[in-house]
């Protein structure tokens, strides 16, 4: 277990979760399976449901009329899209911390910025992270409980929908830029293994780390 240096915050009365990676490592699918099990104990036990955050970027696309293909090949529709993507993360999120009640977000503020940095250049993402949307999504990044979904996993499948990475070199090096750019700014997070074949064992691990919240809120361990 390795700790960032500084002092704890003292935490919010509900955590905020994040599930954040590069591509292809199972966000989605371990944020709906989680769902299921909340609905599920609601059932049983009247516990209550947390509001689910769904992957921004899509819908971004979609209004942007921003094809896919674009964002690697024109660096300003990338910088427009990671951008825009901030923005849409931003205004998820305040609205879910209106409700007073926790989340579950399929990605976070972060992701836009790495994206930025590797795509555009390390000026698209010195932007983002000076704008003011960036420092409200930090703070509440640093007062949430974070996952860092693991590239190399050989479980999952592309169906046709998916994303998937150009190769297995650049799923690292993405990996690699989500880790870089959460050790600089000091956030904790922790690993969801791409060993971790099983979705019960993914979702047990996340489960977990929230019963214990808020005891873990400036901890780093794989």
């Amino acid at each position: 277990m390795r700790s960032h240096p500084g002092s704890k915050l003292s935490a919010p009365l509900h955590p905020k979760v994040y599930l954040i990676g590069t591509g292809s490592t199972g966000k989605t699918t371990l944020v709906k399976a989680l769902q299921d099990r909340y609905t599920a104990t609601r059932q049983l036990s009247n516990t209550p449901e947390p509001l689910i955050i769904t992957e921004v970027a899509r819908k971004v696309l979609d209004e942007l009329s921003i094809d896919p293909d674009d964002i690697a090949s024109s660096p300003q529709k990338c910088l427009q899209l990671q951008t825009a993507i901030l923005h849409a993360q931003h205004q998820a999120e305040t609205a879910a911390l209106a409700t007073d009640a926790f989340f579950i977000s399929d990605r976070s503020g972060l992701d836009p910025i790495v994206y930025a940095k590797l795509l555009v250049g390390e000026f698209a993402s010195h932007q983002l992270l000076q704008s003011s949307e960036w420092k409200a999504l930090e703070s509440n990044l640093r007062n949430g409980i974070v996952f860092l979904c693991e590239a190399g996993c050989k479980w999952l499948v592309d169906e046709g929908t998916r994303l998937m990475p150009k190769d297995m070199e650049e799923w690292h090096r993405f990996d690699q830029a989500f880790r870089e750019m959460l050790d600089a700014r000091a956030l904790a997070y922790q690993i969801v293994s791409r060993d971790r074949v099983r979705i019960v064992d993914r979702v047990n691990l996340v489960l977990g780390a929230i019963e214990q919240w808020p005891a873990r809120t400036s901890d780093h361990f794989d």
